[in-house]
């Protein structure tokens, strides 16, 4: 990217228009997923007819026209749907997500993905921006995550995953994906093993969650 000349960028609702091309990127986007872990076509629109509110794109303008760049796919859930171990597979219902509760009290983030060729624009922050209004808009108590520690091969020989995240959360070491997480207010629940396809994180990730400052308890939730 010219460091000269910062194109505008954008988040939209997803829709149709913009499916295939966001299939299109999540090898190149996640290359160690297998293939049953990657979201194809029919899932963005199954994921539109699901809950079309929880379902954003990232645009980059360049060359006169406007760019997909990358997304989020959430859906609503409840906190009971994370008291026992779970798959990314499972969480996703294999990438389907028809876990999604309308009354759910939680916003579980399913994919946030951002290509390569458009990495430090600010999309993933972006991104987050539109999931926590959403959050707030449905008065949802927080936003729940399963993300994952592509840095931690780096120190595999040297401590466990356990010590990387402590370290990472601390700001003693910094991760690709964890970090900005951080960043964006999000906390570390614990450590999911066995989670998702990473070899670099020996299929490790961990449970982030953002909590809704201004949830109101006594204010209903929106149903969709």
């Amino acid at each position: 990217m010219n460091a000269k000349h910062v194109p505008r960028t954008m988040v939209v609702p997803t829709t149709a228009k913009y499916a295939r091309a966001l299939a299109r990127m999540q090898s190149v986007i996640f290359p160690t997923l297998t293939e049953t872990e990657l979201l194809r076509e029919e899932h963005y629109l199954h994921h539109i007819h699901l809950f079309a509110a929880g379902q954003f794109t990232a645009l980059v303008h360049l060359h006169d026209k406007w760019i997909v760049a990358g997304s989020t796919t959430t859906f609503r859930v409840n906190w009971s749907f994370f008291e026992k171990p779970h798959t990314f597979a499972e969480a996703v219902s294999d990438g389907w997500m028809d876990n999604h509760n309308p009354e759910g009290e939680w916003l579980y983030g399913g994919d946030m993905s951002v290509h390569p060729d458009y990495r430090g624009l600010r999309l993933a922050s972006k991104l987050y921006d539109a999931r926590k209004a959403l959050v707030r808009r449905l008065n949802l108590k927080g936003e729940v995550a399963g993300g994952m520690l592509p840095g931690y091969h780096r120190y595999r020989e040297q401590m466990s995953i356990e010590a990387y995240v402590d370290k990472v959360v601390h700001g003693e070491l910094t991760d690709p994906t964890l970090t900005p997480q951080l960043r964006n207010g999000f906390k570390v629940k614990r450590v999911l093993y066995d989670h998702i396809t990473d070899p670099r994180s020996d299929n490790c990730a961990t449970l982030i969650v953002r909590p809704n400052p201004g949830y109101e308890p006594y204010r209903m939730r929106m149903r969709v």
